[in-house]
């Protein structure tokens, strides 16, 4: 099998890398040494190169450190992408602390949640947001809030960003610590740290249960960066722009989009929310070379470059993860762009990146490639064992990027990691050319009529229904065979169709017994805020329905 994983790597891609043996912003240190003038940041229209945006890095540790920040402080984050989140996110690694990553658009119980379960000292916010964490406060699961005024991010009247305003409530506690008053003459003091030492709180549901936090080393965090700048072995330090629409808060856009575009210093167009509308226009003004994101983000600019005129040639990679790439998205991508679009695979818990396709090399739709360097993986049973190749079963992964462990869950860290190796709690299976495939999330499964049918297959011929935009298939109660398989469907704008056409067409492509017995037409599918559509949601859906 390692022969096999080999001959898919091409000759500009080691199979093991040597790390780097420093801490997280440290990555942003090297780059502004290297290239101290080059732009780092554009937000809004507004730039900051590397050696500004480290100074400040550097002047905002040193005022955590007065308000008694010491290694091992939890610290919530909650912001959007934003030259302030980039700061906050290394200013704490770099002053000792464990940054905890959070979604703006949680709910306040949700927030009390995590930050109970954290035991967080401080947390980072807009005064946009502070209002969801008062709750928080008032518990004393937080000791010190720093918040930093909306208005001064922003290039022009707070009345005119509208776009952001909408994300956020606008209820404002007055009880905070000034974001803009850390910033004083005071000196960083360094911390005793090692790469070992736990980084961030990644909260994910994982492989069951409620959110909890994975503990992400900077090891784990530096490797993974490192290998996806191996992986993309064609990028030039300082020669490249990422779009950063994927929020930082999301593993998957702090890894591929903050690190990766900071260790190879690339210039970062920040935008705080999806807008197709500003994504394509920032892609044209700027010439973005690299679009990490999720299939929906894909589909959306397909079918707006299909109606409009743009010129989206400077783009030359993109990584999709998060969710299955559809091969009818991906194709049509290339088509428009010039540029690859191949499919990784990565959790939470790992980084996030574990498999890609080579960029560069042989790619193969359909499948999540090969593992990166450094990677280990194998497919096994319920028991452990591990399975003839072909045949699928739980997918489990060994690397210098995965975690240490879930932060106060250890029956669950037991769960999870076991001799090493991380279950993921996806089906997955060897192709005979070595490449790995996701059958499908082990909960996801639909078992009807005694046959296994994953959604993901019945997902990949809905797509290239020519009516169809979205497709989601979920499993529902049967009286007769256990479940049936439901599909909810998007068409796309100025398309029709109805419920039996579209069975016929899978009637061409699937067995009988996978073919959707329900399909409900929407007008949109629930997503989480990185565009990944929720299936979870859709059953909860169909349940009511039948109540």
């Amino acid at each position: 099998m390692e022969k096999q994983l080999l001959e898919a790597y091409t000759t500009n891609i080691p199979r093991h890398l040597d790390y780097p043996d420093y801490i997280v912003p440290y990555m942003l240190k090297n780059s502004a040494e290297k290239y101290p003038e080059k732009t780092a940041t554009t937000f809004f229209g507004q730039n900051e190169s590397y050696k500004k945006l480290w100074e400040r890095v550097e002047k905002l540790a040193a005022g955590l450190q007065k308000e008694g920040l010491r290694k091992g402080d939890r610290v919530l984050l909650l912001l959007p992408n934003s030259p302030v989140y980039i700061e906050s996110y290394n200013a704490v690694m770099l002053a000792g602390g464990i940054a905890v990553q959070l979604n703006p658009l949680y709910t306040e119980n949700e927030l009390t949640d995590l930050a109970a379960d954290s035991l967080a000292k401080f947390a980072i916010t807009l005064d946009v947001l502070q209002n969801k964490l008062q709750k928080s406060l008032e518990k004393g699961y937080i000791n010190k809030l720093i918040v930093e005024k909306l208005s001064n991010i922003l290039p022009f009247p707070l009345n005119m960003a509208a776009s952001i305003k909408d994300l956020f409530r606008k209820n404002l506690n007055k009880e905070f610590i000034r974001y803009d008053t850390l910033f004083s003459s005071r000196s960083f003091n360094p911390v005793s740290m090692s790469c070992d030492d736990v980084a961030l709180f990644q909260y994910t549901g994982g492989t069951t249960g409620l959110p909890k936090a994975a503990m992400l080393t900077h090891k784990n965090i530096i490797s993974n960066t490192f290998m996806i700048k191996a992986w993309a072995y064609k990028l030039k330090e300082a020669d490249d722009t990422i779009m950063c629409v994927l929020p930082f808060f999301h593993v998957y856009g702090m890894t591929a989009g903050l690190n990766l575009g900071i260790v190879t210093a690339a210039r970062l167009i920040l935008l705080p929310q999806w807008n197709l509308k500003n994504v394509i226009k920032l892609i044209e003004k700027y010439d973005v070379t690299l679009l990490p994101g999720v299939p929906t983000i894909y589909t959306a600019i397909n079918e707006y470059a299909l109606k409009h005129n743009t010129d989206l040639s400077s783009i030359k990679l993109c990584i999709s993860g998060g969710a299955p790439l559809p091969v009818e998205v991906a194709t049509e991508f290339e088509r428009i762009t010039g540029g690859k679009l191949v499919e990784g695979y990565g959790l939470s818990e790992a980084s996030p990146v574990t498999h890609c396709n080579p960029i560069w090399g042989e790619r193969k739709f359909g499948s999540i490639g090969v593992v990166f360097p450094d990677t280990y993986a194998k497919i096994v049973d319920d028991d452990g064992n591990e399975v003839d190749q072909g045949k699928p079963g739980e997918l489990i992964v060994k690397g210098p990027q995965v975690m240490k462990g879930y932060w106060n869950r250890p029956e669950e860290t037991k769960k999870a990691l076991k001799d090493g190796w991380l279950y993921t709690g996806d089906i997955a299976l060897i192709r005979k050319d070595g490449y790995f495939e996701i059958v499908d999330r082990k909960k996801d499964l639909i078992i009807s009529g005694g046959f296994n049918i994953y959604p993901r297959e019945v997902e990949e011929v809905l797509y290239k229904y020519p009516a169809i935009k979205e497709a989601a298939v979920i499993g529902v109660p049967h009286k007769y065979k256990g479940e049936a398989v439901k599909a909810f469907v998007v068409l796309k704008e100025g398309e029709s169709a109805n419920g039996d056409d579209i069975k016929k067409f899978c009637e061409k492509n699937l067995a009988h017994y996978k073919i959707p017995k329900y399909i409900e037409f929407a007008n949109e599918l629930p997503k989480s805020t990185v565009g990944k559509i929720l299936r979870r949601a859709l059953r909860t859906k169909a349940k009511k329905a039948t109540q």
